[in-house]
C-alpha cells in the first residue's frame, strides 16, 4: 500500500514522559516543510515539573489504553488531511492501532510497545516494566519512576549528568492501568489487514523495549502488499528521542517518508 501525500505529522508521546520530548523533533521536521503537532495525553497538559508535583495524580491514574487511543483517534480525524504518525513506546503502539483504523498516511513506531500477542524473553524487559506495572500496588495512585528506575529503563549507558537532566526535564507520573492494558485486547492489532506504510525503529541498547521485541512486532505483519520496514540503530536506549544522536534517527525517518511512493 502506498503512502498518501501528507505534509502533517502528529507525534504521539509514550508513557512516563512529557510531550515536550518532541520539541526538537518538531523544529527539525518543520524545517523539512511539515506541519507538526504533539498533543499531550489527557490530564498531562503541563510542564513536567508541575505534573510531578501532583503525584499521586488520580486523573492520570485513571487513564486507560482504550480511552487514550480513542482520544488520539478523535484528534487525528479532525485534521484536514490524514497525517503521518510518529509514536514512541506506547505512542508506537497507538500508531499501529490507528494505522489499522486507516487514519494515517504513514506511520513510524519508535521503540514501540508491543501489541497483544507479541513477546520477548529478554530479562531487561521484565525488570524495567516491573515497577510501572505495579501489580501489588493500588491502581488508584499514579506511578512516578524513581531516578534509579529511570537510569535502567530509559537512560542506560548515558552519563550521570545526562540522565539527571532528562529525568527532571521530561519525567511525569503515569497510570499503572494504561501500562497493564498493553497486554489486554485494547492493544490488539490485526497484522493481516492492509495498512499504510509502517516503519519500525529499534535500538540495540534499549532495556525497556528491546530491539528483539520490536523485530518480533515487525515480523508479525503479514500483508505483502503493504510497506513494512525495520531499522535498528546501534547504541540507542529508550531515551532515544533525547539522546545526542536523535537527529540521525530523525534524518533516517525523514528520508524514509520522502522515499515512499505516493497515491493509493
Amino acid at each position: 500500500m502506498n503512502k498518501e501525500s501528507s505534509k502533517t505529522i502528529v507525534f504521539i508521546t509514550g508513557a512516563f514522559v512529557s510531550n515536550s520530548c518532541w520539541d526538537e523533533w518538531r523544529i527539525f521536521f518543520e524545517g523539512e516543510g511539515y506541519t507538526t503537532l504533539a498533543p499531550p495525553w489527557p490530564a498531562k497538559d503541563g510542564a513536567a515539573n508541575d505534573l510531578r508535583q501532583t503525584q499521586p495524580n488520580s486523573c492520570i491514574a485513571a487513564l486507560r489504553l482504550e480511552n487514550l487511543t480513542n482520544y488520539f483517534d478523535e484528534f487525528v480525524r479532525q485534521l484536514p488531511e490524514k497525517p503521518i504518525l510518529i509514536g514512541h513506546s506506547m505512542g508506537g503502539l497507538i500508531t499501529q492501532i490507528l494505522l489499522e483504523r486507516e487514519l494515517a498516511a504513514a506511520g513510524v513506531a519508535i521503540h514501540s510497545l508491543q501489541p497483544q500477542g507479541v513477546f520477548t524473553f529478554k530479562f531487561s524487559f521484565y525488570k524495567a516494566g516491573r515497577g510501572p506495572l505495579g501489580f501489588f500496588t493500588s491502581a488508584k495512585k499514579s506511578f512516578l519512576m524513581s531516578f534509579k528506575q529511570w537510569q535502567y529503563a530509559f537512560t542506560n549507558g548515558m552519563s550521570y549528568e545526562e540522565q539527571k537532566e532528562g529525568y527532571y526535564k521530561y519525567l511525569i507520573p503515569e497510570s499503572k492501568l494504561v501500562v497493564r492494558d498493553a497486554i489486554s485486547k485494547a492493544a490488539k492489532v490485526d497484522f493481516k489487514k492492509p495498512h499504510a506504510p509502517l516503519l519500525f525503529i529499534a535500538g540495540s541498547n534499549d532495556n525497556f523495549i528491546p530491539a528483539a521485541l520490536n523485530y518480533a512486532n515487525y515480523k508479525k505483519y503479514k500483508h505483502t502488499g503493504s510497506i513494512t520496514d525495520y531499522k535498528e540503530f546501534e547504541g540507542r536506549n529508550h531515551f532515544v528521542l533525547g539522546q545526542p544522536t536523535w537527529k540521525e534517527n530523525a534524518d533516517f525517518i525523514a528520508h524514509w517518508i520522502e522515499q515512499l511512493p505516493t497515491g493509493k
